[in-house]
């Protein structure tokens, strides 16, 4: 996974609440068993006609959000199934960040796996960044992982986010769990030496 430390970007408004992970990634994209390729079919049934074509009236086809990297989606993102694969599909087409009032949990889970940041807000301070965006398209917003802050242009104070300290560093090192597991190698040698074993 790449390492997370700070991002400043734009923003993709999708104010749709209940998206569940069926509408984030249709089951019949499913058949890969890696995470590569996923993001061509990231919401495909809104995305693109029956032929294939792009919807204009899709918010991943305005150009005006192309390249954006945070998500901003509405209450309950993620619900629905438990795969792995709308976390895979978000972070293949770029995403890095998805902000919402509320997150499935497994959704969470999976996404944080990914290197994917699901940043949970009050339903307030959704609303308003909402309406943020909707007045000018090319709000950047900043997430600093490490102060867990969300600072947004104009607004008098920094939003604080919560999050697990294990799937905070593993998020800033690019750290899978076997990753993890990796980078303590030393810790568990010595920890096997000290210990007296009995059988």
């Amino acid at each position: 996974m790449e390492k997370f430390q700070t991002l400043r970007s734009g923003v993709v408004p999708l104010p749709i609440e209940n998206v569940d992970t069926d509408q984030i990634i249709p089951a019949r994209f499913l058949k890969a068993t890696t995470r590569e390729g996923f993001g061509a079919n990231l919401f495909a049934d809104w995305r693109y006609t029956a032929d294939g074509q792009h919807k204009s009236d899709f918010v991943l086809n305005d150009a005006r959000y192309q390249g954006h990297q945070i998500l901003l989606a509405g209450k309950n993102f993620g619900c629905g199934s438990s795969r792995e694969h709308a976390a895979w599909a978000l972070y293949d087409a770029g995403f890095r960040v998805v902000i919402s009032s509320y997150f499935a949990d497994i959704f969470r889970g999976n996404a944080l796996n990914t290197g994917l940041l699901p940043l949970q807000v009050s339903d307030e301070v959704l609303q308003g960044l909402f309406e943020v965006v909707a007045q000018d398209s090319q709000t950047a917003l900043t997430v600093d992982l490490q102060a867990q802050t969300l600072t947004v242009p104009g607004w008098n104070e920094v939003i604080h986010f919560e999050l697990d300290p294990y799937k905070k560093e593993c998020l800033i090192n690019g750290y899978d769990d076997i990753d993890f597991l990796i980078s303590q190698e030393a810790a568990i040698t010595a920890f096997e030496q000290q210990r007296s074993w009995v059988f």
